[in-house]
Protein backbone atom coordinates (compact mmCIF):
# COMPACT_ATOMS: atom_id res chain seq x y z
CA UNK A 1 0.00 0.00 0.00
CA UNK A 2 1.28 3.20 -1.07
CA UNK A 3 0.73 6.48 1.18
CA UNK A 4 -2.03 8.86 -0.07
CA UNK A 5 -0.92 11.85 -1.69
CA UNK A 6 -3.43 14.04 0.27
CA UNK A 7 -4.55 13.34 3.43
CA UNK A 8 -7.18 15.61 5.86
CA UNK A 9 -7.65 14.53 8.79
CA UNK A 10 -10.34 15.66 11.25
CA UNK A 11 -10.41 19.12 9.31
CA UNK A 12 -12.22 22.42 11.58
CA UNK A 13 -12.95 25.14 9.22
CA UNK A 14 -14.73 28.32 11.30
CA UNK A 15 -16.19 31.54 10.56
CA UNK A 16 -17.27 33.74 14.04
CA UNK A 17 -20.32 36.32 13.22
CA UNK A 18 -22.21 38.10 15.10
CA UNK A 19 -24.25 35.33 15.53
CA UNK A 20 -21.95 33.06 17.10
CA UNK A 21 -19.35 30.18 15.68
CA UNK A 22 -20.60 28.48 12.39
CA UNK A 23 -18.50 25.34 11.65
CA UNK A 24 -18.48 25.28 7.99
CA UNK A 25 -16.42 22.30 8.13
CA UNK A 26 -17.12 19.96 11.43
CA UNK A 27 -14.20 17.41 11.71
CA UNK A 28 -13.74 16.70 7.91
CA UNK A 29 -10.79 13.40 7.36
CA UNK A 30 -10.59 11.86 4.01
CA UNK A 31 -7.59 11.11 1.29
CA UNK A 32 -6.56 11.06 -2.21
CA UNK A 33 -4.67 8.89 -3.70
CA UNK A 34 -2.61 9.18 -7.15
CA UNK A 35 -4.49 9.34 -9.91
CA UNK A 36 -7.47 8.95 -8.17
CA UNK A 37 -10.60 11.50 -8.54
CA UNK A 38 -12.69 11.36 -5.69
CA UNK A 39 -16.18 13.27 -5.74
CA UNK A 40 -17.07 15.19 -2.52
CA UNK A 41 -21.18 15.60 -3.12
CA UNK A 42 -23.39 17.56 -0.96
CA UNK A 43 -25.76 20.44 -0.71
CA UNK A 44 -25.35 23.97 -0.64
CA UNK A 45 -24.25 24.86 2.76
CA UNK A 46 -22.98 21.77 3.66
CA UNK A 47 -19.27 22.41 3.12
CA UNK A 48 -17.63 20.92 0.32
CA UNK A 49 -16.59 24.15 -1.40
CA UNK A 50 -15.05 25.49 2.02
CA UNK A 51 -13.02 21.44 2.40
CA UNK A 52 -11.71 22.77 -1.25
CA UNK A 53 -10.74 26.30 0.08
CA UNK A 54 -9.19 25.49 2.94
CA UNK A 55 -6.93 22.61 1.21
CA UNK A 56 -5.61 25.24 -1.22
CA UNK A 57 -5.71 28.21 1.45
CA UNK A 58 -8.01 30.60 0.41
CA UNK A 59 -9.87 30.89 3.87
CA UNK A 60 -10.53 34.68 4.28
CA UNK A 61 -10.98 36.27 7.59
CA UNK A 62 -13.41 36.06 9.48
CA UNK A 63 -12.94 32.18 8.46
CA UNK A 64 -9.94 30.14 9.82
CA UNK A 65 -8.71 26.73 10.53
CA UNK A 66 -9.02 25.87 13.80
CA UNK A 67 -7.41 22.57 14.15
CA UNK A 68 -6.73 19.51 11.79
CA UNK A 69 -4.24 18.27 9.13
CA UNK A 70 -3.64 18.64 5.42
CA UNK A 71 -0.73 17.18 4.11
CA UNK A 72 0.13 16.84 0.65
CA UNK A 73 3.34 14.20 0.21
CA UNK A 74 3.69 13.96 3.67
CA UNK A 75 4.57 18.08 3.90
CA UNK A 76 1.85 19.67 6.62
CA UNK A 77 -0.28 22.72 4.77
CA UNK A 78 -1.80 23.85 8.04
CA UNK A 79 0.00 27.29 8.90
CA UNK A 80 2.26 27.41 6.32
CA UNK A 81 1.22 31.34 6.05
CA UNK A 82 2.67 32.80 3.42
CA UNK A 83 4.39 29.56 2.17
CA UNK A 84 1.04 28.31 0.59
CA UNK A 85 1.69 30.74 -2.61
CA UNK A 86 4.41 28.57 -3.28
CA UNK A 87 2.31 25.40 -3.33
CA UNK A 88 -0.76 27.33 -4.66
CA UNK A 89 -0.85 26.60 -8.65
CA UNK A 90 2.28 24.66 -8.43
CA UNK A 91 0.83 21.51 -6.31
CA UNK A 92 -2.53 22.02 -5.98
CA UNK A 93 -4.56 24.04 -8.55
CA UNK A 94 -8.07 24.93 -8.37
CA UNK A 95 -10.77 25.25 -11.05
CA UNK A 96 -13.95 27.43 -9.74
CA UNK A 97 -17.70 27.08 -10.99
CA UNK A 98 -17.99 30.30 -12.96
CA UNK A 99 -14.96 31.11 -15.33
CA UNK A 100 -15.82 34.48 -16.55
CA UNK A 101 -15.57 35.69 -12.59
CA UNK A 102 -12.06 34.34 -12.62
CA UNK A 103 -10.86 35.23 -15.93
CA UNK A 104 -9.90 38.78 -16.31
CA UNK A 105 -12.19 40.73 -19.19
CA UNK A 106 -10.05 43.12 -20.21
CA UNK A 107 -6.72 41.21 -20.56
CA UNK A 108 -5.86 38.36 -23.12
CA UNK A 109 -6.00 34.68 -22.19
CA UNK A 110 -2.07 35.12 -23.15
CA UNK A 111 -1.63 37.39 -20.44
CA UNK A 112 -3.47 35.86 -18.17
CA UNK A 113 -1.42 32.61 -18.45
CA UNK A 114 1.37 34.70 -18.68
CA UNK A 115 0.94 35.75 -15.31
CA UNK A 116 0.15 32.37 -13.79
CA UNK A 117 3.43 31.31 -14.97
CA UNK A 118 5.71 33.77 -13.60
CA UNK A 119 4.16 33.18 -10.37
CA UNK A 120 6.38 30.26 -9.83
CA UNK A 121 9.00 30.46 -12.45
CA UNK A 122 10.90 33.14 -14.12
CA UNK A 123 10.09 32.88 -17.96
CA UNK A 124 10.66 34.66 -21.36
CA UNK A 125 7.88 35.81 -23.35
CA UNK A 126 8.29 33.74 -26.44
CA UNK A 127 8.30 30.58 -23.81
CA UNK A 128 5.45 31.72 -22.38
CA UNK A 129 3.46 31.54 -25.32
CA UNK A 130 4.76 28.27 -26.29
CA UNK A 131 3.70 26.09 -23.09
CA UNK A 132 0.49 28.71 -23.20
CA UNK A 133 -0.82 27.27 -26.14
CA UNK A 134 0.49 23.95 -25.83
CA UNK A 135 -1.76 23.84 -22.11
CA UNK A 136 -4.91 24.79 -24.59
CA UNK A 137 -4.18 22.35 -26.97
CA UNK A 138 -4.26 19.95 -24.02
CA UNK A 139 -7.81 20.88 -23.11
CA UNK A 140 -8.78 20.28 -26.71
CA UNK A 141 -9.37 24.22 -27.92
CA UNK A 142 -9.25 24.49 -31.62
CA UNK A 143 -6.70 26.72 -33.15
CA UNK A 144 -4.87 27.31 -29.62
CA UNK A 145 -1.87 29.51 -31.60
CA UNK A 146 -4.89 32.32 -32.54
CA UNK A 147 -7.27 31.69 -29.92
CA UNK A 148 -4.59 32.36 -27.35
CA UNK A 149 -4.56 36.14 -28.28
CA UNK A 150 -8.86 36.30 -27.42
CA UNK A 151 -10.38 37.92 -24.55
CA UNK A 152 -12.89 35.59 -22.08
CA UNK A 153 -15.85 37.02 -24.08
CA UNK A 154 -15.04 35.99 -27.18
CA UNK A 155 -14.87 32.06 -25.96
CA UNK A 156 -18.38 30.14 -25.29
CA UNK A 157 -19.26 29.44 -21.54
CA UNK A 158 -17.79 25.71 -22.70
CA UNK A 159 -14.58 27.12 -24.05
CA UNK A 160 -14.06 29.30 -20.85
CA UNK A 161 -13.93 26.66 -18.54
CA UNK A 162 -11.92 24.52 -20.23
CA UNK A 163 -9.35 27.74 -20.56
CA UNK A 164 -9.64 27.56 -16.59
CA UNK A 165 -8.83 24.14 -16.62
CA UNK A 166 -5.49 24.61 -18.74
CA UNK A 167 -4.90 27.65 -16.24
CA UNK A 168 -5.29 25.48 -13.68
CA UNK A 169 -2.53 22.09 -15.15
CA UNK A 170 -0.27 24.96 -16.33
CA UNK A 171 2.48 23.93 -13.90
CA UNK A 172 1.22 20.24 -14.16
CA UNK A 173 0.05 20.16 -10.20
CA UNK A 174 0.14 17.22 -8.55
CA UNK A 175 -3.73 17.85 -7.24
CA UNK A 176 -6.27 19.62 -8.50
CA UNK A 177 -9.82 20.30 -7.19
CA UNK A 178 -12.93 21.55 -9.12
CA UNK A 179 -15.65 23.19 -7.54
CA UNK A 180 -18.33 22.56 -9.69
CA UNK A 181 -17.22 23.20 -12.95
CA UNK A 182 -20.17 22.12 -15.09
CA UNK A 183 -23.39 22.88 -13.09
CA UNK A 184 -23.66 26.23 -15.16
CA UNK A 185 -23.19 24.48 -18.80
CA UNK A 186 -25.63 22.75 -21.23
CA UNK A 187 -25.53 18.90 -20.93
CA UNK A 188 -23.89 18.73 -24.42
CA UNK A 189 -20.77 20.83 -23.27
CA UNK A 190 -20.85 19.11 -19.81
CA UNK A 191 -20.97 16.01 -21.19
CA UNK A 192 -17.16 17.37 -23.62
CA UNK A 193 -15.79 18.59 -20.73
CA UNK A 194 -15.92 15.34 -18.71
CA UNK A 195 -14.89 13.62 -21.26
CA UNK A 196 -11.83 15.82 -21.54
CA UNK A 197 -11.29 15.87 -17.48
CA UNK A 198 -11.15 11.94 -17.67
CA UNK A 199 -8.79 11.84 -20.57
CA UNK A 200 -6.51 14.51 -18.72
CA UNK A 201 -6.50 12.71 -15.46
CA UNK A 202 -5.32 9.16 -17.59
CA UNK A 203 -3.00 10.81 -19.77
CA UNK A 204 -1.40 13.29 -16.85
CA UNK A 205 -1.98 11.14 -14.08
CA UNK A 206 -3.26 13.48 -11.89
CA UNK A 207 -5.14 13.72 -8.91
CA UNK A 208 -8.69 15.30 -8.58
CA UNK A 209 -11.24 16.51 -6.34
CA UNK A 210 -14.92 16.78 -8.42
CA UNK A 211 -16.96 19.03 -5.82
CA UNK A 212 -20.48 18.89 -7.14
CA UNK A 213 -24.41 18.47 -6.00
CA UNK A 214 -25.32 16.64 -9.02
CA UNK A 215 -24.30 12.78 -8.19
CA UNK A 216 -24.77 11.74 -11.66
CA UNK A 217 -22.04 14.05 -12.88
CA UNK A 218 -19.72 12.52 -9.79
CA UNK A 219 -20.66 9.03 -11.06
CA UNK A 220 -19.77 9.17 -14.38
CA UNK A 221 -16.11 10.95 -13.66
CA UNK A 222 -15.71 9.43 -9.71
CA UNK A 223 -13.20 6.21 -8.60
CA UNK A 224 -14.75 7.23 -4.71
CA UNK A 225 -17.36 9.45 -3.29
CA UNK A 226 -17.82 11.20 -0.10
CA UNK A 227 -21.03 12.82 0.76
CA UNK A 228 -21.04 15.67 2.68
CA UNK A 229 -24.03 17.11 5.43
CA UNK A 230 -23.93 20.04 7.93
CA UNK A 231 -19.81 19.88 7.36
CA UNK A 232 -19.34 16.30 8.40
CA UNK A 233 -18.85 13.52 5.87
CA UNK A 234 -21.55 11.06 6.53
CA UNK A 235 -20.31 8.18 4.13
CA UNK A 236 -17.30 7.06 1.80
CA UNK A 237 -16.79 4.63 0.15
CA UNK A 238 -16.21 3.25 -3.96
CA UNK A 239 -18.99 5.36 -6.24
CA UNK A 240 -20.97 2.52 -7.13
CA UNK A 241 -21.14 0.76 -4.14
CA UNK A 242 -22.15 4.47 -2.40
CA UNK A 243 -24.86 5.21 -5.18
CA UNK A 244 -25.90 1.53 -5.49
CA UNK A 245 -26.04 0.53 -2.60
CA UNK A 246 -25.86 3.66 0.43
CA UNK A 247 -26.18 3.36 3.62
CA UNK A 248 -26.63 6.53 4.86
CA UNK A 249 -30.41 7.74 5.29
CA UNK A 250 -29.23 11.40 3.49
CA UNK A 251 -27.18 9.85 0.75
CA UNK A 252 -30.44 7.46 -0.14
CA UNK A 253 -32.35 11.07 0.28
CA UNK A 254 -30.44 12.77 -2.56
CA UNK A 255 -30.63 9.87 -4.88
CA UNK A 256 -34.35 9.47 -4.10
CA UNK A 257 -34.76 13.22 -4.94
CA UNK A 258 -33.50 12.53 -8.32
CA UNK A 259 -35.95 12.83 -11.22
CA UNK A 260 -34.71 9.65 -13.05
CA UNK A 261 -35.15 7.53 -10.33
CA UNK A 262 -39.07 7.99 -10.16
CA UNK A 263 -41.77 7.60 -12.66
CA UNK A 264 -42.66 10.75 -14.88
CA UNK A 265 -45.29 12.94 -13.09
CA UNK A 266 -44.65 10.87 -9.26
CA UNK A 267 -44.05 13.08 -6.25
CA UNK A 268 -40.14 12.85 -6.05
CA UNK A 269 -38.29 12.19 -2.23
CA UNK A 270 -41.32 9.66 -0.92
CA UNK A 271 -40.73 6.59 0.09
CA UNK A 272 -42.96 3.30 -1.40
CA UNK A 273 -45.86 4.12 0.67
CA UNK A 274 -46.24 7.69 0.17
CA UNK A 275 -45.18 7.09 -3.73
CA UNK A 276 -48.71 5.22 -4.39
CA UNK A 277 -50.39 7.79 -2.74
CA UNK A 278 -48.97 10.79 -4.86
CA UNK A 279 -49.68 9.03 -8.06
CA UNK A 280 -53.38 8.78 -7.47
CA UNK A 281 -53.33 12.49 -6.59
CA UNK A 282 -51.33 13.71 -9.67
CA UNK A 283 -52.48 10.81 -11.70
CA UNK A 284 -55.47 13.06 -12.30
CA UNK A 285 -54.50 15.65 -15.26
CA UNK A 286 -56.91 18.98 -16.52
CA UNK A 287 -59.00 17.51 -19.74
CA UNK A 288 -57.32 18.62 -22.51
CA UNK A 289 -60.51 19.67 -24.28
CA UNK A 290 -58.74 23.14 -26.15
CA UNK A 291 -55.67 21.35 -28.19
CA UNK A 292 -54.47 25.23 -29.61
CA UNK A 293 -55.07 27.26 -26.10
CA UNK A 294 -51.73 28.48 -26.50
CA UNK A 295 -50.63 29.39 -30.11
CA UNK A 296 -47.22 30.06 -31.76
CA UNK A 297 -46.98 31.23 -35.54
CA UNK A 298 -44.54 31.45 -37.51
CA UNK A 299 -42.78 33.59 -35.00
CA UNK A 300 -39.43 35.10 -35.39
CA UNK A 301 -37.60 37.34 -33.27
CA UNK A 302 -34.79 39.46 -35.23
CA UNK A 303 -32.30 41.41 -32.59
CA UNK A 304 -30.73 44.68 -34.38
CA UNK A 305 -27.75 46.20 -33.65
CA UNK A 306 -28.19 49.48 -32.46
CA UNK A 307 -26.41 51.97 -34.50
CA UNK A 308 -25.46 55.70 -33.99
CA UNK A 309 -25.27 58.61 -36.37
CA UNK A 310 -21.23 58.16 -36.74
CA UNK A 311 -21.59 54.54 -37.09
CA UNK A 312 -24.30 54.93 -40.22
CA UNK A 313 -21.99 57.54 -41.69
CA UNK A 314 -19.07 55.37 -41.01
CA UNK A 315 -21.25 52.51 -42.94
CA UNK A 316 -22.54 54.46 -46.23
CA UNK A 317 -18.84 55.54 -46.60
CA UNK A 318 -17.69 51.97 -46.61
CA UNK A 319 -15.67 52.73 -43.98
CA UNK A 320 -17.16 49.99 -41.14
CA UNK A 321 -18.92 46.86 -41.88
CA UNK A 322 -22.68 47.09 -41.02
CA UNK A 323 -23.23 43.98 -38.07
CA UNK A 324 -25.45 41.79 -39.00
CA UNK A 325 -29.22 41.14 -36.94
CA UNK A 326 -28.89 37.89 -34.64
CA UNK A 327 -31.66 35.67 -35.61
CA UNK A 328 -32.62 34.36 -32.55
CA UNK A 329 -35.95 32.53 -33.28
CA UNK A 330 -36.67 31.89 -37.36
CA UNK A 331 -39.97 30.80 -37.94
CA UNK A 332 -41.08 28.87 -34.94
CA UNK A 333 -44.99 27.51 -34.80
CA UNK A 334 -46.39 24.90 -31.97
CA UNK A 335 -49.38 25.11 -29.66
CA UNK A 336 -49.88 23.84 -26.06
CA UNK A 337 -52.99 22.48 -24.99
CA UNK A 338 -55.05 24.15 -21.59
CA UNK A 339 -53.42 22.23 -19.01
CA UNK A 340 -50.95 21.00 -20.85
CA UNK A 341 -46.48 21.11 -19.88
CA UNK A 342 -45.04 21.54 -22.43
CA UNK A 343 -40.72 21.06 -22.66
CA UNK A 344 -38.63 23.40 -24.62
CA UNK A 345 -35.36 22.34 -24.40
CA UNK A 346 -31.67 23.05 -26.20
CA UNK A 347 -28.29 24.08 -25.75
CA UNK A 348 -27.69 27.94 -24.68
CA UNK A 349 -28.17 29.84 -27.80
CA UNK A 350 -30.66 27.88 -29.66
CA UNK A 351 -33.70 30.87 -28.61
CA UNK A 352 -35.80 28.84 -26.31
CA UNK A 353 -35.49 31.30 -23.75
CA UNK A 354 -36.14 34.26 -26.39
CA UNK A 355 -39.15 32.14 -27.72
CA UNK A 356 -40.35 32.11 -23.97
CA UNK A 357 -40.01 35.80 -23.36
CA UNK A 358 -42.02 35.99 -26.98
CA UNK A 359 -44.62 34.00 -25.24
CA UNK A 360 -44.62 35.78 -21.96
CA UNK A 361 -44.98 39.14 -24.06
CA UNK A 362 -42.09 40.22 -23.09
CA UNK A 363 -40.15 40.21 -26.17
CA UNK A 364 -42.21 41.41 -28.91
CA UNK A 365 -42.49 39.40 -32.02
CA UNK A 366 -40.30 40.81 -35.32
CA UNK A 367 -43.00 38.42 -37.10
CA UNK A 368 -45.31 36.21 -36.50
CA UNK A 369 -48.01 35.60 -34.04
CA UNK A 370 -48.80 34.88 -30.35
CA UNK A 371 -52.35 33.97 -29.01
CA UNK A 372 -53.82 32.73 -25.91
CA UNK A 373 -57.31 31.35 -26.06
CA UNK A 374 -57.24 33.38 -29.19
CA UNK A 375 -56.61 36.67 -28.17
CA UNK A 376 -53.12 38.22 -28.78
CA UNK A 377 -50.45 38.66 -26.30
CA UNK A 378 -49.00 41.22 -27.45
CA UNK A 379 -50.44 44.55 -29.33
CA UNK A 380 -49.40 44.97 -33.15
CA UNK A 381 -46.92 47.47 -33.86
CA UNK A 382 -42.95 48.70 -33.49
CA UNK A 383 -43.32 48.78 -29.65
CA UNK A 384 -46.12 46.26 -28.75
CA UNK A 385 -47.08 46.21 -25.05
CA UNK A 386 -48.74 43.15 -23.25
CA UNK A 387 -51.93 43.17 -23.34
CA UNK A 388 -53.05 40.03 -20.74
CA UNK A 389 -51.81 38.94 -17.48
CA UNK A 390 -53.01 35.36 -17.85
CA UNK A 391 -49.65 34.65 -18.80
CA UNK A 392 -46.65 34.89 -16.62
CA UNK A 393 -43.15 33.63 -16.18
CA UNK A 394 -40.80 32.05 -13.47
CA UNK A 395 -37.13 33.17 -14.28
CA UNK A 396 -33.93 30.95 -13.72
CA UNK A 397 -32.13 33.15 -10.59
CA UNK A 398 -35.06 34.45 -8.28
CA UNK A 399 -32.72 36.44 -6.93
CA UNK A 400 -32.62 38.53 -9.58
CA UNK A 401 -35.39 38.84 -10.88
CA UNK A 402 -36.75 40.05 -7.04
CA UNK A 403 -36.23 43.60 -5.68
CA UNK A 404 -33.82 43.86 -2.93
CA UNK A 405 -34.91 46.63 -1.56
CA UNK A 406 -38.87 45.58 -0.91
CA UNK A 407 -40.32 43.38 0.92
CA UNK A 408 -41.62 39.83 -0.16
CA UNK A 409 -44.79 40.72 0.38
CA UNK A 410 -44.85 44.19 -1.56
CA UNK A 411 -43.51 42.25 -4.53
CA UNK A 412 -46.26 39.72 -4.67
CA UNK A 413 -48.60 42.36 -4.31
CA UNK A 414 -47.66 44.75 -6.34
CA UNK A 415 -48.88 43.48 -9.92
CA UNK A 416 -52.61 41.89 -8.32
CA UNK A 417 -52.77 45.61 -7.12
CA UNK A 418 -51.76 47.25 -10.35
CA UNK A 419 -54.14 44.89 -11.93
CA UNK A 420 -57.39 45.26 -9.54
CA UNK A 421 -57.57 41.58 -8.31
CA UNK A 422 -57.29 42.44 -5.22
CA UNK A 423 -56.98 45.89 -3.32
CA UNK A 424 -54.00 47.82 -1.12
CA UNK A 425 -56.27 47.40 2.02
CA UNK A 426 -57.02 43.57 1.27
CA UNK A 427 -53.31 42.79 0.24
CA UNK A 428 -51.94 41.54 3.05
CA UNK A 429 -54.32 38.43 3.26
CA UNK A 430 -54.29 38.14 -0.71
CA UNK A 431 -50.43 37.48 -0.33
CA UNK A 432 -50.97 35.28 2.74
CA UNK A 433 -53.20 33.10 0.57
CA UNK A 434 -50.38 32.42 -2.15
CA UNK A 435 -47.78 32.15 -0.17
CA UNK A 436 -49.34 28.98 1.95
CA UNK A 437 -50.21 27.83 -1.62
CA UNK A 438 -46.29 27.37 -2.13
CA UNK A 439 -46.07 26.26 1.47
CA UNK A 440 -44.46 28.87 3.10
CA UNK A 441 -45.35 30.87 6.52
CA UNK A 442 -47.84 33.99 5.13
CA UNK A 443 -45.72 35.76 8.20
CA UNK A 444 -42.39 35.73 6.10
CA UNK A 445 -44.00 38.17 3.90
CA UNK A 446 -42.24 40.69 5.72
CA UNK A 447 -38.99 39.72 5.25
CA UNK A 448 -36.61 40.68 2.42
CA UNK A 449 -35.11 38.60 -0.75
CA UNK A 450 -32.00 38.08 0.80
CA UNK A 451 -33.27 36.51 4.02
CA UNK A 452 -34.42 33.29 2.46
CA UNK A 453 -32.46 30.21 1.28
CA UNK A 454 -32.30 29.69 -2.55
CA UNK A 455 -35.16 27.09 -2.78
CA UNK A 456 -37.58 29.42 -0.92
CA UNK A 457 -36.96 32.28 -3.14
CA UNK A 458 -37.87 30.29 -5.89
CA UNK A 459 -41.21 29.04 -4.57
CA UNK A 460 -41.74 33.50 -3.73
CA UNK A 461 -41.50 33.63 -7.43
CA UNK A 462 -43.88 30.80 -8.13
CA UNK A 463 -46.08 32.82 -5.72
CA UNK A 464 -45.76 36.03 -7.11
CA UNK A 465 -46.31 34.33 -10.45
CA UNK A 466 -49.81 32.75 -9.14
CA UNK A 467 -50.85 35.99 -7.67
CA UNK A 468 -51.36 36.83 -10.71
CA UNK A 469 -54.32 34.05 -11.80
CA UNK A 470 -52.38 32.74 -14.74
CA UNK A 471 -53.57 30.43 -17.03
CA UNK A 472 -50.05 29.92 -18.55
CA UNK A 473 -46.69 29.88 -17.06
CA UNK A 474 -43.38 30.50 -18.81
CA UNK A 475 -41.08 28.72 -16.56
CA UNK A 476 -37.60 29.33 -17.65
CA UNK A 477 -34.54 27.08 -16.23
CA UNK A 478 -36.55 27.39 -12.76
CA UNK A 479 -34.57 24.38 -11.25
CA UNK A 480 -30.79 24.61 -13.12
CA UNK A 481 -29.27 26.12 -10.04
CA UNK A 482 -30.43 24.33 -7.16
CA UNK A 483 -29.64 21.58 -4.76
CA UNK A 484 -31.44 18.04 -5.70
CA UNK A 485 -33.10 18.08 -2.50
CA UNK A 486 -34.56 21.30 -3.61
CA UNK A 487 -34.95 21.06 -6.51
CA UNK A 488 -37.50 18.19 -6.11
CA UNK A 489 -39.26 20.11 -3.66
CA UNK A 490 -40.33 23.11 -6.79
CA UNK A 491 -40.93 20.14 -8.88
CA UNK A 492 -43.17 18.69 -6.56
CA UNK A 493 -44.90 22.15 -6.11
CA UNK A 494 -45.27 22.69 -9.63
CA UNK A 495 -46.71 19.01 -10.39
CA UNK A 496 -48.87 19.32 -7.53
CA UNK A 497 -50.31 23.36 -8.71
CA UNK A 498 -50.44 22.11 -12.28
CA UNK A 499 -53.13 19.50 -11.03
CA UNK A 500 -54.91 21.78 -8.52
CA UNK A 501 -55.16 24.81 -10.70
CA UNK A 502 -55.09 23.23 -14.14
CA UNK A 503 -52.16 25.32 -15.05
CA UNK A 504 -50.74 25.51 -18.75
CA UNK A 505 -46.78 25.33 -18.53
CA UNK A 506 -44.27 25.93 -20.90
CA UNK A 507 -41.05 24.47 -18.85
CA UNK A 508 -37.57 25.61 -20.95
CA UNK A 509 -34.94 23.96 -19.59
CA UNK A 510 -31.45 22.11 -20.88
CA UNK A 511 -32.03 19.08 -17.85
CA UNK A 512 -33.56 16.62 -19.93
CA UNK A 513 -34.13 14.44 -16.99
CA UNK A 514 -36.06 17.41 -15.37
CA UNK A 515 -38.34 17.56 -18.33
CA UNK A 516 -39.49 14.23 -18.88
CA UNK A 517 -40.37 13.94 -15.17
CA UNK A 518 -42.88 17.01 -15.53
CA UNK A 519 -43.77 17.16 -19.34
CA UNK A 520 -46.31 15.50 -21.64
CA UNK A 521 -44.86 16.61 -24.79
CA UNK A 522 -41.38 17.94 -25.88
CA UNK A 523 -39.66 20.40 -28.23
CA UNK A 524 -36.55 20.67 -29.41
CA UNK A 525 -34.43 23.75 -30.67
CA UNK A 526 -31.56 24.34 -32.03
CA UNK A 527 -30.27 27.38 -33.87
CA UNK A 528 -33.53 29.10 -33.64
CA UNK A 529 -35.55 26.85 -35.00
CA UNK A 530 -38.18 23.73 -33.98
CA UNK A 531 -35.66 20.61 -35.22
CA UNK A 532 -38.12 17.85 -33.38
CA UNK A 533 -41.33 17.47 -31.24
CA UNK A 534 -43.49 14.65 -30.07
CA UNK A 535 -44.45 13.38 -26.61
CA UNK A 536 -41.97 12.94 -23.55
CA UNK A 537 -41.85 9.04 -24.34
CA UNK A 538 -41.06 8.64 -28.15
CA UNK A 539 -38.67 11.78 -27.74
CA UNK A 540 -36.55 9.62 -24.72
CA UNK A 541 -37.14 6.32 -26.49
CA UNK A 542 -37.27 6.76 -30.07
CA UNK A 543 -35.86 10.36 -31.05
CA UNK A 544 -35.29 10.45 -34.99
CA UNK A 545 -33.43 13.84 -35.35
CA UNK A 546 -29.26 13.36 -34.63
CA UNK A 547 -29.41 16.56 -32.57
CA UNK A 548 -31.80 14.82 -30.38
CA UNK A 549 -30.01 11.70 -29.88
CA UNK A 550 -26.95 13.57 -29.31
CA UNK A 551 -28.63 15.81 -25.88
CA UNK A 552 -30.04 12.48 -24.94
CA UNK A 553 -26.61 10.60 -25.29
CA UNK A 554 -24.78 13.26 -22.93
CA UNK A 555 -27.20 13.03 -20.19
CA UNK A 556 -24.89 11.82 -17.52
CA UNK A 557 -26.82 8.57 -15.89
CA UNK A 558 -26.47 6.59 -12.72
CA UNK A 559 -25.51 3.16 -12.88
CA UNK A 560 -28.73 1.94 -10.81
CA UNK A 561 -31.06 4.10 -13.29
CA UNK A 562 -31.19 1.93 -15.83
CA UNK A 563 -33.57 -0.42 -14.47
CA UNK A 564 -35.60 1.88 -12.38
CA UNK A 565 -36.38 3.35 -15.79
CA UNK A 566 -37.38 -0.02 -17.25
CA UNK A 567 -39.32 -1.19 -14.56
CA UNK A 568 -41.80 2.22 -15.04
Amino acid sequence: MTAPLLKVTDLHTHFETRAGTVKAVDGVSFHLNRGEVLGLVGESGSGKSITGFSIIGLIDKPGRITHGSITIEGRELVGLGDGLRHVRGREISMVFQDPMMTLNPVLTILDQMTMALRAHESISDADARIRCVEALRQVRIVDPEQKIDFYPHEFSGGMRQRVAIAIALLHRPKVIIADEPTTALDVSVQAEILVEVKALVAELGISLIWISHDLATVASISNRIAVMRYGKIVETGPAAEVLGAPAHPYTRMLLDALPSRSRPGQLLGLDAGDKQASEMRIAHRPVQSQSGFVTVKHAVKRFEWPTSFCSRLGTRMNLVKPRSAVLAVNDVTFSIARGEALGLVGESGSGKSTLGRMVCGIYHPTEGDIKIDGASVISTGQQGRKLTTRVQMIFQDPFASLDPRRTVGQSIAEGPVAHGLTTRAGARGYVAKWLEAVSLDPAVADRYPHQFSGGQRQRIAIARALAMRPDVIVCDEPVASLDVSIQAQILNLLLTLRNELGLTLLFISHDLSVVRHLCDRIVVMYRGRIVEEGPAESIFETPKQPYTRMLLDAIPRLASEEPVLEEA
